[in-house]
Formats: structure tokens, C-alpha cells, sequence
């Protein structure tokens, strides 16, 4: 008889193998298999210096301004989750992106692809969202494009936004400025909106809800570097979490990145649900938080202007950038012991933005 299967099986993505001739759901997780198509298949396409940052946006120079561009796709199922949607997780998704590079972002393009049948009123409430939380942000949408497939062929909505931004003179962020001896800064509580889409999409009921930390970061980020330029990186940690958050970056700037467990906050509902369906907080996806990696001497003036922010008011000190173990993150567990934190190969749960 066969053994019966555990409902989180059904959450997750399959372990996929190394290598492969079709595209798997673990590539679009944000973790391994994401990391290697990049390596191995985009990057030599469109080899060029400013692609080959891998930050969270690109940063051009035109006719001496700096520009942030960036481009993202949102396929979250479903389209309605406590906190938030689609329409308006893909303007603070694509908001963030540039705000990641220290940019004020400006303009947003979007792309609808729908699906043939999908009710009218649905189109209409997303496009509300998206309205309401692109004049939050105080950005404009000046173009984009509506294509419509198949019945079956789509699974209801998708969205591409695109956002331009300005960087301001003097800032620089990129994760290879990233040296041994900074200090790793995250802005609140990890794992919300994972847990959030993963109880709408399943029906599940916790104790005490659990809904997105979705939220445009532009306007704390605005606030650290205001208190110091010493910041060396951002990153949002979406897909993949805090874990594939770090690995970029420690892979990036060839460095060794370790983390303690007992600093990173983490919401007791969150920590209860990722305990009682076998989850790691540190793989949950986030959609209002980032990570930042400060010189030493800049750290405790930047983390005190985060917490004087209301999107960093439980930001921490986290961890430390080291010479050790390069391009690996490390993290001392709550009862001693140091285990590394590596990427998935997949994702605990795909269709989260």
C-alpha cells in the first residue's frame, strides 16, 4: 500500500534534477535552478557589463543622468490574498526593485496577459488596485500592452510592469561593493506573505490570521541613505527569502555571509505556521521587507533611521560579512550549533508573486 501523502507535498515545488531539457516549475523559484539559468543560459545571450551585476535593476547613464530601469512579472495564485493583490503587489514589486538601487522611482509600464473568460469584474478590481497603489507611490503608468490567450492556456491574469526610476548623484549600490566586516541589516519580521498566499490558496485558518507584508519600500530606503551613504547593497528578499537574498549577494561579491538565528525576527503566528506545515522561515517569500549590508561604522546609524521609519520599525542587526567560507552563508542556530544556509533547488511554495 502506498504511504499516503503528506499535504505539504502538494505545496512544494519537486525536487528537480541538476540538469534538464525542459523548463521546470524550480526554475522560476528564485533559488538554484533560477541562479543556473541565468549563469548558464541568459547571461552569455546578452552578455554586456551592466547585466552582468545582477543587481535587482539596471543602472544606465544617459546624457550624464542616472537611471534605474527594471522588468518583472507577477503570476500569483491567487489573485486576491489577505493584504494585498495583484495588481498592487505589481506595483510595490517593480517599486522596490528600484528602490533597491537607491532610485526615486517615476514611471511604470504595464502589460496585461489575460486569459479568454476571465469575468470583466475581476479585470476591473485589479486595474483599481493597481491605480490606487501606483498614486500611493506617486508614480505614473504612461504605457503598456493587453494580450488575451486561449481559454486554458493562461491561468486567469498575469501582469509585466516595468519601472524607470532616478538615481540620485552620490549613490552607489551594487552587491559587489559588498566588503568583509559589514554588517547585514534586515528592515522587519520574514515570511508573511508567504504564509498569507499559502492560507488563501489552501483554505487554511490560523489562530491569529496572517495577512502580506506587501508595501512600497522607496520611501525607507530614502531614509537610510539620508542617514548614510555607507550603505554598500539592498535587496528585497522575494522569491527563494532571506536565504537566496543572502546567497546572492555572498556570491556576488565573493564573500562569506553569517547570520544568527536568534536576531532575525520572525512573527510568532509565522513561526507557528512554518513549524506546524514543515516550513523554514528563512525560504518564505517577503514582499515589504529588505536587506541591507552597511560598513561597520555606518551600521547602528542606519538601523536606528530604519526603526524611526513605519516599514522598519522591527528592523535588526542580523549578521556579518566575512572573509571566511566565501560565496556561502552560515548561520548560528538557536541552540549553538552553525549550519550552512544554501539555496533550493526549488521552492516551498511556487506562484508567490
Amino acid at each position: 500500500m502506498a504511504e499516503p501523502q503528506h499535504p505539504i507535498d502538494a505545496w512544494a515545488c519537486p525536487a528537480p534534477l541538476p540538469a534538464s531539457d525542459r523548463v521546470l516549475l524550480g526554475h522560476g523559484s528564485g533559488g538554484k535552478l533560477t541562479a543556473e539559468l541565468i549563469r548558464d543560459l541568459f547571461l552569455p545571450a546578452f552578455d554586456n557589463p551592466v547585466l552582468a551585476r545582477l543587481d535587482d535593476q539596471a543602472i544606465v547613464s544617459i546624457n550624464g543622468q542616472r537611471l534605474a530601469f527594471t522588468t518583472d512579472s507577477f503570476v500569483v495564485k491567487p489573485l486576491f490574498f489577505p493584504g494585498g493583490d495583484i495588481g498592487s503587489l505589481a506595483v510595490y514589486g517593480t517599486v522596490n526593485d528600484l528602490a533597491m538601487g537607491g532610485a526615486q522611482p517615476l514611471f511604470l509600464s504595464v502589460a496585461f496577459i489575460l486569459e479568454e473568460g476571465l469575468p470583466m469584474q475581476t479585470l476591473r478590481r485589479v486595474t483599481a488596485s493597481l491605480r490606487q497603489a501606483a498614486s500611493c507611490v506617486g508614480v505614473e503608468v504612461v504605457t503598456g500592452d493587453t494580450k488575451v490567450v486561449e481559454k486554458g492556456s493562461g491561468d486567469g491574469l498575469f501582469l509585466n510592469t516595468s519601472g524607470l526610476g532616478v538615481v540620485p548623484e552620490g549613490v552607489e549600490l551594487s552587491a559587489a561593493r559588498v566588503r568583509p566586516g559589514d554588517r547585514v541589516l534586515l528592515s522587519g519580521s520574514i515570511g508573511e506573505h508567504g504564509i498569507a498566499i499559502l492560507a488563501q490558496r489552501e483554505g487554511l485558518e490560523f489562530d491569529s490570521p496572517v495577512e502580506s507584508d506587501s508595501a512600497p519600500l522607496h520611501t525607507l530606503v530614502a531614509s537610510m541613505l539620508a542617514a548614510s551613504k555607507s550603505i554598500r547593497c539592498l535587496r528585497d528578499p522575494t522569491r527563494g527569502g532571506l536565504s537566496s537574498a543572502l546567497n546572492e549577494i555572498a556570491a556576488r561579491a565573493g564573500v562569506g555571509i553569517e547570520i544568527d538565528e536568534r536576531a532575525i525576527p520572525v512573527r510568532e503566528d509565522v513561526k507557528g505556521a512554518c513549524e506546524l506545515l514543515g516550513l523554514d522561515p528563512l525560504y518564505v517569500a517577503n514582499e515589504g521587507k529588505l536587506v541591507a549590508i552597511v560598513a561597520p561604522e555606518a551600521a547602528e546609524t542606519v538601523l536606528e533611521a530604519m526603526r524611526r521609519h513605519p516599514l522598519g520599525k522591527d528592523a535588526a542587526l542580523i549578521g556579518t560579512v566575512t572573509e571566511a567560507h566565501p560565496r556561502m552563508v552560515t548561520m548560528r542556530t538557536v541552540v549553538g550549533p552553525t549550519r550552512v544556509v544554501d539555496m533550493l533547488a526549488g521552492d516551498q511554495l511556487p506562484r508567490i508573486c
